[in-house]
């Protein structure tokens, strides 16, 4: 290296500082206009008028997936995208929408992308974000537009959404195209336009840059969803470019949240049949339920919501999202315990999983008896100024107000941790059979990885329910589901109407975490085999593992996971890989590892 020049930090330091960071070191992503381009890497040719390239570095939200500086711009409107689409195709090119990167599959990029690959990032997030009513229960909004503005939009018209990913800063278009979706199952409390599978489902019409084979070149497209075509767009997985969809929505109606920490795993998870506080029965009484259990611990954090026109006395009114302090903005004992741990003392992975259950406790009750028992090490870290800064923002067990402000409660700012992620459909008689099948799996799992001094997970599990994707709810007739979802059902089991939704977190850098994960996703498709209940992968997060790797078994990628979407007859897999391919077969909007998993 020459004088003034540094190395930087290695990838297993970057993954790391992400994690003890959140936010803050996610951002440290370079950004060099073309002028300031080396001469090996010249912008690329002959771009449409009006179009400004520049270089960054791609990287996910858990850092997994990062990249050489690549050439990136920010289209002004559709028709420039359509512009860009001609070009590419004409030069060689690739188009792949981003937006604020929250995923951890490489559907965007691949890992390690170099800076010479013909690909151009498209960021919609910047002028793709325009937002209008055209009817009382129907949005039209652009792609590039953050759930967050969304819904605080619908909210100044008095309209909402049964459920959405927690996050907020999250693309419309992302979410979409690997069908995002919340948690909550219909009750008596449904509400006219309101959905409880993906957000995809919700789409009654879309735009699209398509191919037109007579003319040519690319153009605009707009699919309504009675469209047979529109089911392979709802859920894409990056292999279109949608520009706007109309989506239907309903009446908002106030939401309460209320926080349980006091239900013993071997409670809330037990086997079907043996009562007390199940979710099963959460979910029956309230039709909305998550639980958050952090590994090494006994009771998880369980948030149950339920619909309330007047706040409820005890409750606390919130008028914006994000009302959990204590995991948006890391405290300073988690972060230093995190500091450790990634740093290569992975055996503080109890510690963690407590310390986290701990904070949120204090955080949502101000309960200290557990602080009191806990031991001197975490009672050292949970003392004085830690303390008082976990319960400043007031207590936030039972809160209230318009859906939106309870509906999404993650910022960038939080643990950057990656995950698995699965759905299994299943009868609705059947989710606490699930649940306490994967749970009690995983319990065990993970006391024989620590028997041999192996600590893969120090992340939560997160559980939700949901319902599948009824093309009902898009108040279309004859709309079909989304043909990728996995909440899209089989025809061949009606009485299917329930997906649990089953996500293992960890640090990326956690030595073990591929097998143990694999160990997981194993497991699950034995037991939910297709007979009482089947299996299907979360886009968006780690699925296909090796041993050593993610995305990557080749029986699963090749096999196993388009079998899931063709079991059960219907249009499926196959016919969403050949509408894709008809209105994109130069495969401007793919790349390398969608060419190897979305194959004829």
């Amino acid at each position: 290296m020459g004088v003034g020049e540094s190395a930087g930090p290695s990838r297993r330091e970057l993954l790391g500082l992400s994690a003890v960071l959140g936010g803050a070191a996610w951002l440290l992503r370079g950004t060099i206009g073309p002028d300031s381009a080396s001469a090996d890497q010249s912008p690329p040719p002959s771009l449409p008028a009006g179009v400004v390239p520049y270089r960054r570095v791609y990287q996910n939200w858990s850092g997994e997936v990062r990249t050489d500086e690549l050439w990136t711009c920010s289209p002004t409107s559709p028709e420039q995208v359509v512009a860009l689409a001609d070009w590419a195709r004409a030069n060689g090119w690739r188009l792949r929408a981003q937006g604020y990167r929250h995923t951890w599959a490489p559907l965007t990029v691949p890992d390690r992308t170099p800076a010479a690959t013909r690909v151009l990032l498209v960021d919609t997030g910047e002028h793709l974000t325009g937002m209008s009513l055209t009817g009382p229960s129907t949005v039209r909004v652009q792609t590039g537009t953050t759930m967050e503005d969304l819904l605080a939009f619908l909210a100044g018209h008095g309209l909402g959404v049964a459920a959405c990913p927690a996050p907020g800063e999250l693309t419309v278009g992302g979410v979409l195209a690997i069908g995002g979706h919340g948690t909550g199952v219909p009750g008596a409390d449904q509400v006219p336009g309101h959905g409880y599978g993906t957000l995809s489902n919700q789409v009654t019409s879309l735009t699209a840059v398509v191919w037109d084979e007579p003319g040519g070149r690319y153009r605009l497209r707009t699919f309504d969803r009675a469209e047979a075509d529109s089911a392979a767009f709802l859920v894409h997985l990056g292999r279109a470019f949608l520009t706007e969809v109309e989506i239907r929505v309903g009446a908002d109606r106030p939401l309460r949240c209320r926080s349980l920490l006091d239900i013993p795993a071997d409670e809330l998870f037990a086997p079907p049949g043996r009562g007390g506080r199940t979710l099963a029965g959460f979910v029956e009484e309230s039709g909305r339920a998550e639980a958050i259990w952090f590994p090494f611990t006994d009771r998880p954090w369980l948030k149950v919501w339920s619909t309330s026109p007047r706040q409820p006395f005890g409750s606390h009114a919130v008028q914006q999202p994000y009302n959990y302090p204590f995991s948006d903005n890391i405290p300073e004992p988690v972060s230093d315990l995190v500091a450790r741990l990634t740093g290569g003392a992975w055996e503080l992975a109890p510690l963690l999983g407590q310390l986290q259950y701990l904070v949120a406790r204090l955080g949502l009750t101000g309960d200290v008896s557990d602080l009191l028992l806990s031991g001197s090490l975490l009672g050292d870290l949970l003392s004085g100024d830690a303390l008082t800064h976990l319960l400043g923002g007031g207590l936030r067990s039972d809160l209230w107000g318009p859906s939106r402000t309870v509906l999404q409660y993650v910022r960038p700012s939080t643990l950057r941790v990656t995950a698995s992620g699965y759905a299994v459909l299943a009868r609705r008689t059947d989710l606490q059979w699930v649940v306490s099948e994967f749970c009690g799996y995983y319990q065990q799992l993970l006391k024989e990885y620590q028997g041999r001094g192996e600590y893969p997970v120090n992340g939560p599990v997160e559980i939700r329910v949901t319902d599948l994707d009824d093309p009902a709810w898009s108040g279309v007739p004859g709309a079909l589901p989304p043909l990728l979802s996995a909440l899209r059902p089989r025809p061949d089991r009606p009485d299917w109407d329930t997906a649990v939704w089953l996500d293992v977190l960890t640090f990326p850098t956690t030595p073990g975490r591929e097998r143990f994960s694999r160990d997981i996703e194993q497991f699950l498709l034995r037991v939910f085999d297709g007979r009482r209940a089947g299996l299907r992968v979360e886009w968006s997060k780690g699925w296909a593992y090796t041993a050593d790797a993610t995305w990557a078994d080749p029986e699963l990628l090749r096999r196993t996971i388009p079998d899931s979407l063709r079991a059960g007859g219907g249009p499926g897999w196959d016919e969403a890989v050949a509408v894709l391919d008809r209105y994109d077969p130069h495969r401007v909007f793919g790349n390398a590892f969608l060419d190897g998993l979305l194959r004829p």
